[in-house]
């Protein structure tokens, strides 16, 4: 299933995620909680380069918690807290201050020491198309600021959100990667909402889906279908699922169109069950990212030095 959706302005927010994090303190970035990894835009870490960070699991209430509890472990670095929430009913929210503020505690500690007692910490939310980014900022903010829907890429412009927290949240558009490689995630993006429909075989996407719940979860298709069993091949299932749900037409023939918008929608409302596509990776590399962050902020303090030592060279020449 070949996958190419890039809008102009995703491109463009690159360059603005670039030039706006001198404003910022800290990175929120949103992702969906049933495909951590596939809804986390690969560019981002080198984008925010040694910034704190907090990754909010959005709709972590639609997966399968055990599986979730493995994400923040892998993916938790000594600059990088992992919260489970749900950014629409908000909960798990109220822990992002205390994160922040542990993140920045070296940072606003010599603030302090400076003489500057109301600190006002900002961050800012990014989030590929869809992952709840708006959702989080109406939320933190308490009241509709940001455009919602369920159609990606809906956030347009660049905007500053106070909150009641004392923290202020600037806003981007949605980021996206220009291709698809690897067409496991795109299907993972797909499958959640991440794509437009509009750009997808919705047919043949509900055909993959089957697989996949096939694969991974077929007591859930049994359950919410009242299927008498999985079959081996999956059309059959798609087909069993259609005439227990009446998506037949004239001549009993099969609408796979109505059969695979009504599969989607209920996979994506999680309807069928707690459902997470995919795992983490076995525990590789965490020391070696730990070590890379620490590499590069000593690199940053000692350019930081060297850039001081040659305006103090500069004063005694002149």
């Amino acid at each position: 299933m070949a996958i190419n959706w890039f809008p102009g302005h995703m491109k463009k927010t690159q360059r603005e995620i670039k030039e706006n994090l001198k404003l910022v303190d800290a990175i929120i970035e949103v992702r969906d909680a049933r495909i951590p990894s596939s809804s986390a835009n690969p560019d981002i870490e080198k984008l925010v380069e040694d910034k704190p960070r907090i990754i909010l699991l959005n709709k972590s209430d639609l997966t399968e918690k055990k599986v979730t509890t493995e994400w923040i472990k892998s993916l938790s670095l000594s600059n990088v807290k992992v919260l489970e929430v749900n950014c629409l009913t908000g909960v798990g929210l109220n822990a992002i201050k205390p994160a922040l503020l542990e993140l920045l505690k070296e940072k606003h500690d010599r603030l302090r020491k400076k003489g500057l007692v109301n600190i006002t910490t900002r961050a800012m939310v990014v989030g590929i198309p869809n992952c709840g980014k708006s959702t989080f900022i109406n939320k933190m903010a308490r009241k509709s600021i940001a455009k919602t829907g369920d159609r990606p890429g809906v956030t347009k412009s660049k905007q500053w959100i106070k909150t009641s927290m004392g923290i202020e949240l600037l806003d981007t558009p949605g980021v996206l990667w220009p291709r698809f490689e690897d067409e496991e995630t795109a299907l993972n993006l797909a499958f959640t909402g991440g794509i437009k429909d509009e750009v997808m075989d919705i047919e043949e996407l509900a055909y993959k889906l089957v697989v996949r719940l096939q694969t991974f979860y077929p007591e859930k298709l049994i359950e919410r279908y009242k299927l008498d069993e999985v079959f081996e091949n999956p059309m059959d299932i798609l087909d069993a699922i259609a005439i227990k749900r009446g998506c037949i037409m004239r001549g009993k023939e099969i609408d796979y169109t109505r059969i695979a918008v009504l599969l989607l929608d209920e996979f994506r409302g999680g309807k069928i069950g707690n459902i997470t596509l995919e795992r983490p990776k076995k525990e590789e590399c965490k020391e070696e990212k730990e070590k890379h962050i620490e590499e590069h902020i000593e690199e940053k303090e000692e350019r930081k030095e060297e850039h001081i030592e040659e305006k103090e060279e500069n004063k005694e020449e002149n």
